[in-house]
């Protein structure tokens, strides 16, 4: 019996090391020892709050906002909250400087790097974004989580291996789960999907996980951008240099080929930002401006 609970605890620690290694941010998790062996990061991340994240749930129907977008703006003031990780924090950047200059619009930062959806026990992140939304309740939540999640998910002791039908199945409750906070608080919900990745491996991870993402995202009627074709080249592969709308060459990739340069975190906000403009019927109002 004791060979048996050793095997299992070798082979969780390897599956830790090996997912840690995977993901972009994996040394910053891997300062946290305590991980391995089951414990937790982050002492906020109570037991209690872990088993309400992983409480079975049926998934909520889209709600119906108390009032719309446009009205909310047309009130005086919009919050809009950027939930998620590294990825996340460079498209706050882009939409402080898209949305920023509109009168009464605040687009705050919630997002925080290496975190993700798979390893609560480091940061649980319904938990996280509880206490946000209660010290700063926000309008509109934009999220984009991934980057750091291809790894195993543990609940109740069983290891998930990433990819599979179990890992598949937490995960997607566990988007249903943040998609269903966001909503019990008022806000409406926009989710950003991964962009294309340079390494052949890490793309086809990346892509399980859009996948998993745009299938909750279409059952909770939630807007998903798609950002792969907008950060792949013509033959739809990984290009670091892609023309801009004006025909030129830009720099669009970090010189890690998963996160973005300036330029292109601006080209993943454009349709985010475009949508978001028509919401609040800002873009109905500068299209009758620029009528003669």
């Amino acid at each position: 019996m004791r060979a048996g609970i050793n095997a299992l605890t070798v082979a969780f620690v390897v599956g830790v090391l090996a997912g840690l290694l995977l993901t972009p941010d994996g040394r910053a998790w891997l300062s946290h020892p305590t991980l391995m062996f089951g414990g937790q990061a982050n002492a906020s991340a109570t037991a209690a709050e872990t088993a309400a994240a992983e409480a079975p749930a049926e998934v909520e129907a889209p709600v119906a906002p108390t009032s719309s977008l446009k009205s909310r703006y047309a009130d005086g003031s919009l919050t809009i909250g950027v939930f998620g990780d590294s990825m996340a924090d460079g498209l706050w950047a882009a939409l402080y400087r898209d949305l920023g200059d509109l009168d009464g619009v605040d687009v705050v930062k919630f997002s925080e790097v290496s975190t993700g959806l798979s390893r609560y026990d480091y940061v649980d992140i319904q938990a996280k974004s509880t206490r946000q939304l209660a010290e700063q309740p926000v309008d509109v939540a934009i999220i984009l989580f991934g980057t750091n999640d291809a790894q195993a998910i543990v609940i109740d002791g069983q290891i998930h291996p990433f990819g599979s039908d179990g890992w598949k199945a937490a995960y997607a409750q566990r988007v249903d789960n943040l998609v269903g906070l966001m909503r019990s608080r008022g806000a409406e919900v926009y989710w950003v999907g991964l962009p294309r990745m340079k390494s052949s491996g890490f793309d086809g991870r990346m892509t399980i996980i859009n996948d998993v993402v745009e299938a909750r995202m279409t059952a909770l009627g939630v807007p998903y951008f798609d950002t792969v074709p907008l950060t792949s080249n013509e033959a739809g592969g990984y290009e670091a240099y892609l023309s801009d709308q004006d025909g030129r060459r830009r720099l669009m990739r970090a010189g890690d080929g998963i996160h973005m340069s300036m330029s292109g975190y601006l080209r993943m906000a454009d349709p985010v930002a475009d949508r978001l403009k028509a919401d609040l019927g800002v873009a109905e109002a500068e299209a009758v401006t620029a009528t003669p």
